[in-house]
C-alpha cells in the first residue's frame, strides 16, 4: 500500500465511524425524577383547602341530619360562635343512645354536657373534659364534630399525606365536593376518609365517611357571639357510649 492510499484511509476511517454512531440508537434517559403530580389532582387539593381554610372562619348555627349509623336518623345541631367557640348537639349521643348530650369547647375549655333525654330526665349539667384544644377521649367520642373542628386544620394542611379529587355532588347537595383519601398507613389516621362537600363560603353541606353521612338540613343562621353551655358544671363523670347494665329487681320469696 502506498503512502498516499494509507492516507486517504487514515482520513476516512474517523469519518465513517462517525456516520454509524450518529444513526445508531439514542441512549435512555437516566433521569429518576418522579413523575409529576397530575395538575387536575394538584388543583382539587389547593380548592379543598380553601374551602376549609374558609369553614374555619365560618360561624354559624346549622342542623345537620345524620344517617348511615345505628337507629333512625338524628338531627346534629351545630355552632360555630364568633369568639372561635364550638358546639355540637348529638342527640343519642351517650349510654347506648338513650342520651342526648352536647360537646362544646370555650375559653374555659373542652366539656360534655348532659341533656334532658328520655334516658336522662334530669336538667342539662356539663363536665370539664380538659383544655379548650384538647381532643375528647376516644372512649367518648361520638365523632360527628370533627367534620366541623379538628379536621378543618388536617384538610388545609399541605403537608398531611392526603389524596383529593374532585368528586360528583350528590342530588340536592350544593356547592363542590372532594373524595379524600389518606396516602400513608396509620393506625391513627388525622382524618376519615370519603367524601366533603363545601359551598363557597365554607358552609360544609355534605359529609359521607366512617362516622357516617352527616347533610346540611336547611339554610345556615348567624352564630352567636360566644357558644352556651347546656348547663352548669359540676363534678362528675362524663357519660359513655355504652348502655347502663339493667337493674335485676329481686324475686319476692313467698311466704310458707
Amino acid at each position: 500500500m502506498t503512502r498516499r492510499s494509507t492516507g486517504a484511509l487514515t482520513l476516512f476511517l474517523p469519518a465513517l465511524l462517525a456516520a454509524c454512531s450518529a444513526d445508531g440508537p439514542a441512549a435512555p434517559p437516566t433521569s429518576t425524577a418522579a413523575d409529576p403530580v397530575p395538575a387536575q389532582v394538584d388543583a382539587a387539593r389547593d380548592e379543598l383547602a380553601a374551602l376549609a381554610a374558609a369553614a374555619r372562619d365560618r360561624r354559624l348555627t346549622a342542623r345537620y341530619a345524620l344517617s348511615g349509623t345505628d337507629g333512625p336518623t338524628r338531627d346534629i345541631t351545630v355552632t360555630s360562635a364568633n369568639d372561635g367557640s364550638w358546639r355540637v348537639d348529638v342527640p343519642g349521643g351517650a349510654l347506648g343512645g338513650t342520651v342526648d348530650v352536647s360537646l362544646a369547647a370555650t375559653p374555659d375549655g373542652l366539656f360534655q354536657c348532659g341533656l334532658p333525654s328520655a334516658g336522662r330526665p334530669g336538667a342539662a349539667t356539663c363536665v370539664r373534659l380538659g383544655d379548650r384544644d384538647d381532643t375528647v377521649p376516644r372512649r367518648l367520642d361520638p365523632r360527628v364534630q370533627h367534620p366541623f373542628t379538628d379536621w378543618l386544620a388536617v384538610l388545609t394542611d399541605r403537608r398531611t399525606p392526603l389524596s383529593v379529587s374532585a368528586a360528583s355532588a350528590p342530588a340536592g347537595v350544593p356547592g363542590k365536593c372532594y373524595a379524600v383519601e389518606t396516602t400513608s398507613a396509620s393506625l391513627n389516621p388525622p382524618l376519615d376518609v370519603g367524601i366533603y362537600c363545601y359551598q363557597p363560603d365554607g358552609t360544609p353541606t355534605f359529609v359521607k365517611a366512617a362516622l357516617g353521612t352527616l347533610t346540611l338540613a336547611g339554610p345556615p343562621g348567624p352564630g352567636p357571639a360566644t357558644v352556651p353551655l347546656a348547663g352548669p358544671v359540676v363534678t362528675g363523670e362524663p357519660l359513655g357510649p355504652d348502655a347502663p347494665e339493667p337493674t335485676e329487681t329481686a324475686a319476692a320469696t313467698p311466704i310458707s
